[in-house]
This record gives structure tokens, C-alpha cells and sequence, in this order.
């Protein structure tokens, strides 16, 4: 790898799989002896995990949406100086499991906040540090969500199914908004055979990697 390093983000709706193929990813540029950070957002630093635990705890119902956008940044920031950035200079492999895609398929899709607000407030979280590319993870919503809820149930989640259907909607939006960099994957199928199509579109989009 160069000294700038490579960043990969997976995305999409709650239960779609995509922390598996995180997995997997990482797993597959190890074994081609590339050094790989693996992260998830929010989280991956004391500060962001501890705002993870806010954001996500059911308990608070009276969050507004604004509110609940600016943690989402917050986090992101921290992650971004703490972790990202010296990873990338390092030139080391970067997956995160979300990044700034999920807070506006979330924060506008979801939530319905103005959209160039939600937009601006992805500027300042992320410091200026895009994705090379990004990979929604394209699944049936009714079932991604009845696997995510099976257990326990988080503060968004509990937002219901036609919540989880607005996201995917602003997913695909995102992904014909910025189609050089956002990608649409099918996660229908087991898992290996989503990995096959991840790993057959990186591949193609990075040939300079030794895979």
C-alpha cells in the first residue's frame, strides 16, 4: 500500500450483515499480509464508545433528532483524529463498519432532517477524511430487520420497519448521488456469497492490491 493508505466503508440497514463482512474483509487483506484497522462507528475510540452507549441506550426516548445527529459527529471526530488518520498515514488498510453514509441514510432518510443540513454536519464530523469506497450492503428490509430485532432491540431499531425502509431508500439515493464511489452489493444469500461479490468489485476497483 501507499503511505496514504486505503479506506473502505460498509454500510446499510440494520441486520443486512455487513459487520460480517467486515469480518471477512479483514480477514481475506490479513492474509494477504496487509495491516488492516477494523472499526465500527459509532465507536472505536473511549470517547466514541461511550457515546455509542448514549445514542443507542432505549432509554432515551426524548432525544430530538439534532441531538442525536451531533453525537453521531461527535464520535465520528474523535474517531477520525484519534484512529483514522493516523492509520491511514501509516498506510495501512482502514474498514469501518458505518462512517458519515449511515448518518445521512439515518439522520435524513430516517429522521427526516433537512438534507444539506445533515450534509454539513458530515463535513465537520468526518475532518475533511472520505471513503476510497463504500459498499451498501442491498437486502430485503423486512428480513434484515426481523433478524435485528430478535434479541434485543436498540434506540433505533425500536423505530420500526418503515423507519429501516426509509434508510434504504436514502441508501440507493446516496448510491446514484456519487456512483464512483458509493456501490450497491447484493447481501441476499450466504454469507461467502456476498463476500465473493465484495471482494470481486475490490479487486476490480483497487488492481493494485495483492489479492
Amino acid at each position: 500500500m501507499s503511505a496514504s493508505g486505503l479506506f473502505i466503508t460498509l454500510e446499510g440497514v440494520d441486520g443486512c450483515g455487513k459487520s460480517t463482512q467486515v469480518q471477512l474483509l479483514r480477514s481475506c487483506f490479513e492474509e494477504a499480509s496487509y495491516k488492516v484497522s477494523c472499526l465500527r462507528e459509532p465507536g472505536g475510540t473511549s470517547i466514541s464508545e461511550a457515546i455509542r452507549a448514549l445514542v443507542l441506550d432505549p432509554a432515551y426516548t426524548s432525544m430530538s433528532s439534532e441531538c442525536e445527529l451531533l453525537l453521531y459527529e461527535a464520535a465520528r471526530a474523535q474517531l477520525v483524529h484519534e484512529v483514522i488518520k493516523p492509520a491511514l498515514a501509516q498506510g495501512r488498510i482502514v474498514l469501518c463498519d458505518r462512517y458519515f453514509d449511515s448518518t445521512y441514510a439515518y439522520q435524513y432518510g430516517g429522521r427526516k432532517l433537512a438534507e444539506d443540513m445533515v450534509l454539513r454536519a458530515n463535513d465537520l464530523g468526518s475532518c475533511g477524511i472520505v471513503p476510497h469506497k463504500t459498499y451498501v450492503l442491498d437486502v430485503d428490509v423486512a428480513c434484515a430487520y426481523a433478524r435485528a430485532t430478535q434479541t434485543s432491540v436498540d434506540r433505533l431499531e425500536q423505530e420500526g420497519l418503515a423507519f429501516q425502509q426509509d434508510v434504504q431508500k436514502a441508501y440507493k439515493k446516496l448510491a446514484c448521488l456519487q456512483p464512483q464511489r458509493v456501490t450497491l452489493i447484493s447481501g441476499e444469500g450466504t454469507p461467502q456469497e456476498v463476500f465473493s461479490r465484495l471482494y470481486a468489485d475490490i479487486r476490480k476497483t483497487f488492481p493494485q492490491l495483492s489479492l
